[in-house]
């Protein structure tokens, strides 16, 4: 069963040790911000430091695992169709669009969509830690200077994960201009038993 995210907003679930969980970009150029909780204790969560420390990379992609707080694996890549993500840059906020766009009215946000979905869990604001921003194209260049590219995924790519605790997962239809090459669109997930 296909489940849609619609364009700048998110949705949280549970994801049982062993099932899988596709992520799929329909439209193309569409990023995915993804968190993850442990969930028998959410204050083990998803970490990019202990992820790029123990994979020993920053493009992480197929074969590579995401890591906890805690030093655990929470999630294995089975399938990454298109190959960029990334795990340096936090989930835009409403202080993302005020600070980087220069745009004092109020945006939908990443980090907004993230914490509200996941507040019937008991997850707060300042529990979202970092994201794996799924189909996300982040350069960087020989001073380490950042930039925001456009997504490299084609519709129908996806990135297939497989759970390896019980998970609290929440997930986003990205937010951010940049982010998508100017454009929103929705994400689509599956999940899929063992």
């Amino acid at each position: 069963m296909i489940h849609v995210i619609e364009k700048q907003t998110g949705q949280a679930f549970k994801l049982k040790k062993g099932q899988k969980l596709k992520v799929i970009d329909p439209q193309g150029e569409q990023v995915s911000d993804m968190v993850l909780f442990n969930a028998e204790d959410v204050r083990e969560k998803i970490s990019s430091g202990k992820t790029l420390d123990f994979e020993e990379s920053i493009l992480i992609s197929s074969g590579n695992y995401l890591w906890s707080n805690r030093s655990r694996k929470m999630m294995k890549i089975l399938e990454d169709t298109n190959g960029r993500n990334d795990f340096l840059l936090a989930p835009c906020s409403p202080e993302t669009f005020k600070i980087m766009y220069n745009n004092p009215d109020y945006h939908p946000s990443c980090f907004e969509n993230l914490y509200s979905s996941l507040r019937p869990f008991g997850i707060e604001p300042d529990d979202v830690p970092t994201a794996f921003n799924i189909f996300m194209n982040v350069q960087f260049d020989s001073q380490g200077k950042l930039s925001v590219d456009p997504p490299l995924s084609k519709a129908g790519d996806y990135v297939l994960f497989e759970a390896q605790i019980d998970l609290i997962v929440a997930l986003t239809a990205c937010s951010a201009e940049d982010s998508n090459n100017g454009s929103f669109k929705p994400i689509h997930y599956e999940i899929l038993e063992d």
